[in-house]
């Protein structure tokens, strides 16, 4: 097999809403015995026909056949130089160790990775470049996931044939295709729309609605529910460029402060969600500093036949539904999860954790924690217990001990959810720790993943001790 007929990603297409949600349409089954997808993104079956193919699909997009080209003038459309607003900004732009990044989980708890053109490499090296992503995602696409391509940075010398795009497209593994929820395409340009007219005919309904259009940062901020996102400098620089007309806040930093603070005056005591952890406890009838929608969500997940439905936790539930009953919680609104949805249910657990003001293992600890990797074997578990024990505050403790507990018992029953205790890290590592400052890197989301598999592994060795009854010394 030849390096055009091997993995690689398939660029992107139009956008067909500004903002996709999630379906309402029922989940298929997680269980290879049921797993199947009636109707494919593309269809092989039009590709039987040689001729379409035979004359577009050669080279680097040479449309041999297209009415439309002006001989006289001997220039190909597909083969321009993709701008030069696009090219400028990465001239200088050094080439990070990781192929695409992980900016975090969009407003449904999705993992959401993003991949940039200015990172291809020359045409001679896509095949091995495209299978270096593939192994850096591959871990998390088992869930559902978000991709954004940032198509700022593509050149002359780093774009991959029309054939190189099908054929991998081809070659990926179904859980990339079918898990796939949404994928955004950032600054798209005229090049990016006849890359979609020509594929078009061959792409099925389905996947035409995942693909999104995206034309600034906010508006990407705004689609994956995002204040904050840490990317390269040069498309920040090109999203200024081409959004000229955009305000920035020109508020100083004190200022900004004071509302924050004015804000969470302002704020009702009856608020659960997007507030800090020690509010809450102070605030709303907490158990052992456990939250009383918490305490709600795992009741109700914890039940003969819900803690064991196939790919509890995996699944996104329905955002609208989510949305509601967080409305209803910060309101003091008693809420009734007994006809709720399963998935909704375990959304709300994870977007409890999400919405924390400071995340469930603290900032203090993200150093510590994303070094897990680098500690020796023999270390970790005196490591982890002490960190845990002794940095985290009472409540933090208390809630992540409670949850940590509750996810034990979801792996129980994994020869029915098919939850693991390495997915259930996949699914709450990025809910139990962030940075403060920047977006969280594959190289940093690998140890955070890693420190909570461990943490699911070894938990009877390291919650032997409750907090509540530790020993206090009296002067």
């Amino acid at each position: 097999m030849d390096a055009h007929s091997r993995f690689a990603p398939r660029l992107p297409g139009p956008a067909i809403n500004p903002i996709v949600d999630n379906s309402d349409e029922p989940q298929p089954s997680l269980s290879d015995l049921h797993d199947f997808e009636p109707k494919l993104e593309f269809d092989d079956t039009e590709l039987l026909a040689p001729s379409p193919l035979e004359n577009v699909m050669v080279g680097d997009f040479v449309l041999a056949e297209d009415p439309e080209l002006e001989p006289e003038e001997d220039v190909n459309p597909l083969e321009d130089d993709f701008e030069d607003q696009l090219r400028e900004q990465s001239e200088n732009f050094q080439t990070p160790r990781n192929k695409c990044d992980f900016l975090g989980t969009d407003k449904q708890g999705r993992h959401i990775f993003g991949i940039y053109a200015s990172r291809f490499p020359e045409k001679s090296q896509l095949e091995g470049f495209v299978r270096e992503i593939i192994k850096e995602i591959e871990p998390f696409v088992e869930n559902d996931y978000i991709l954004v391509y940032f198509h700022q940075g593509l050149k002359e010398d780093n774009k991959p044939s029309a054939q190189f795009l099908w054929n991998s497209y081809k070659e990926l593994d179904r859980n990339f295709r079918k898990n796939l929820k949404t994928l955004y395409v950032v600054h798209p340009t005229w090049f990016i729309r006849v890359i979609w007219n020509f594929f078009s005919p061959f792409i099925s309904d389905k996947f035409r609605k995942k693909l999104v259009y995206i034309s600034s940062l906010d508006e990407l901020r705004q689609a994956l529910g995002l204040n904050k996102l840490k990317l390269p400098d040069n498309i920040c620089d090109l999203d200024d460029k081409l959004n000229p007309s955009r305000k920035p806040s020109t508020s100083p930093p004190s200022s900004n402060i004071n509302a924050s603070r004015q804000q969470q005056h302002k704020m009702a005591t009856t608020h659960q969600f997007g507030v800090p952890l020690k509010f809450i406890v102070m605030n709303s009838p907490c158990l052992n500093s456990i939250p009383p929608i918490v305490r709600k969500c795992v009741d109700s997940l914890s039940i003969t036949g819900v803690i064991d439905t196939e790919g509890i936790f995996r699944r996104s539930g329905n955002h609208s539904e989510i949305m509601a009953l967080k409305e209803r919680v910060n309101r003091g609104e008693d809420v009734d999860l007994k006809s709720v949805n399963v998935h909704v249910i375990a959304g709300l657990l994870k977007s409890f954790l999400r919405d924390l003001a400071e995340p469930l293992l603290t900032f203090e600890l993200y150093e510590d924690v994303t070094r897990f990797l680098d500690w020796p074997k023999e270390e970790r578990s005196r490591n982890v217990t002490q960190l845990i024990r002794e940095k985290l505050p009472e409540e933090n403790y208390e809630l992540f001990k409670y949850i940590v507990e509750f996810l034990v018992r979801v792996m129980d029953c994994e020869d029915l959810n098919k939850m693991t205790s390495s997915n259930l890290a996949i699914v709450f590592g990025p809910n139990f720790l962030w940075s403060r400052s920047t977006s969280t890197s594959l190289e940093e989301i690998a140890p955070i993943n890693a420190f909570v598999d461990f943490v699911l592994q070894n938990h009877k060795d390291i919650y032997l001790i409750d907090v509540n009854q530790r020993t206090v010394s009296v002067d």
